[in-house]
């Protein structure tokens, strides 16, 4: 396409290296075509990017916690009824392979992610705190389903509350002020305190655990330069 000039009328030179007139000598303006950068148009491939280094693709990281945290409840229910899926279930929930589990299914996904230990460690919190969401709401609804359903928690509840007894006799032989709390001890809303207390302890290891299991796995997974 030929370009005039706006003074002269005369045909300007295709060079856009001058900005002046060859005829007159006018000064030109020249607009330059940014809509896209034509070696990025080639690159397209149409396959999704990887996410950029040191960031986390946390749609799918929370899909694979997801993932770990419905097996553990799974395993958790029917180790209620199975003693002998017990120690698969302790292993998957409480110790560090949560996380470990999770990072391999994460980088599985996404294997041009960036990872070292800090990323693992955040993913691993987040796989503690799905965890200890799951195993509420599964020990919640198995302690429901038990109890109204199949009503079969007279043995749960007679142990809870021979050991709430013997730590209430403890504690009074070794505090005789924790004589005029004993009606306390005894009520129905120090046992739910102390079943919450429980959980809250345990949950608190088991986020611990978690986060630790995700530094080392994050460690081992170590990628310092992502690969094209």
């Amino acid at each position: 396409m030929h370009e005039f000039c706006h003074r002269c009328g005369g045909e300007l030179s295709d060079d856009t290296s001058s900005p002046f007139c060859p005829h007159c000598g006018a000064p030109q303006i020249y607009l330059l075509d940014h809509d896209q950068p034509a070696e990025l148009a080639e690159n397209t491939t149409g396959a999704a990017p990887p996410p950029p280094p040191r960031q986390i693709e946390w749609k799918t990281a929370i899909r694979c916690a997801l993932l770990v945290a419905g097996i553990a409840a799974a395993l958790t229910l029917v180790a209620a009824r199975f003693e002998s899926v017990s120690p698969l279930s302790w292993l998957w929930t409480v110790s560090v392979s949560g996380s470990l589990i999770t990072l391999a299914l994460y980088q599985k996904r996404r294997p041009q992610a960036w990872m070292d230990a800090g990323i693992g460690a955040r993913i691993g919190v987040v796989v503690g705190v799905v965890l200890i969401g799951s195993l509420a709401v599964a020990m919640a609804a198995g302690g429901l389903v038990a109890r109204y359903l199949l009503r079969n928690m007279a043995g749960f509840d007679a142990q809870l509350t021979q050991q709430l007894h013997l730590q209430i006799e403890h504690a009074l032989a070794t505090n005789p002020e924790a004589k005029s709390m004993q009606g306390y001890l005894n009520s129905p809303e120090f046992r739910a305190g102390m079943m919450l207390a429980g959980f809250g302890l345990i949950s608190g290891i088991l986020l611990v655990l978690s986060t630790i299991g995700g530094a080392v796995g994050g460690f081992l997974r170590t990628r310092h330069k992502v690969s094209a």
